[in-house]
Order: structure tokens, then C-alpha cells, then sequence
């Protein structure tokens, strides 16, 4: 059993993405607005895309555009990358925790409010 609890472990260690990668989490925003912002940067090159981060208008774009400098960082002090070879892989946002609160109505009633959270990552990669 203990062989091939090592075996496994081995193997999940030769199939491991080693990329260069940033995570935020329990960001207040919807995924959905952030996906938006995601999609304008995917598959550029690092440089293009904070500086299309960097003019945006959306709000999305400051925690997206704050996220990418710190993959940048990793890839530059952790895996030792040239900044300028760096571009987007992968940019995704998945939906976090929904808070419920309660929206005082007319009446006697109320309404929930969803206040929704997501989860960023962007995945660096070298164009080779």
C-alpha cells in the first residue's frame, strides 16, 4: 500500500504544470465582470497586456492588472524567465463564495442580495 501511495505521489510530481502562475482569491467582484477584462488579455504577450490592463476602464481591470505583475514576478524570481519572452497562457476566474444578504422592502417583504466573489488566475508561458 505505502509502494503505491510513493508511486502515485511520483507521478502526480512528473505530470505537475510548472508555469509560472498568480492566484487571487475571494476577490468582491462577479466572475462574470471579470471574465470580461480576462478575455481582453488572453494569449497576448505580457508587456501588451499590462498596458492594456493598465488603460482599461473596468473596475476589474486594477485586481487583474495587479495580479499579472505578480505572475511576472514569480516567473522572473522563481523560474528565472525573461520578462520579455512572457505572454497570457491561460486567465480564468471562477466564482468564490455568494454572500446572502437581505434587502429591506415595502410592505413587510425583502429581497436577497447576492453579493458574489471569484477567484483569478493567470498562467504565464514562454513563446518559444
Amino acid at each position: 500500500m505505502a509502494t503505491r501511495i510513493r508511486e502515485k505521489a511520483e507521478a502526480r510530481k512528473a505530470n505537475k504544470d510548472n508555469r509560472p502562475y498568480a492566484k487571487v482569491k475571494y476577490v468582491r467582484m462577479s466572475p462574470s465582470k471579470v471574465r470580461i477584462v480576462l478575455d481582453m488579455v488572453r494569449g497576448k504577450k505580457a508587456e501588451e497586456a499590462l498596458a492594456i490592463l493598465e488603460n482599461s476602464p473596468q473596475f476589474a481591470a486594477k485586481e487583474c492588472f495587479n495580479l499579472l505583475k505578480s505572475a511576472i514576478a514569480n516567473a522572473e524570481n522563481n523560474k528565472g524567465l525573461n520578462r520579455a519572452d512572457l505572454f497570457v497562457a491561460e486567465a480564468y476566474a471562477c466564482p468564490g463564495p455568494t454572500m446572502k444578504r437581505l434587502n429591506i422592502r415595502a410592505r413587510g417583504r425583502a429581497d436577497r442580495m447576492l453579493k458574489r466573489t471569484s477567484h483569478i488566475t493567470i498562467v504565464l508561458d514562454v513563446k518559444e
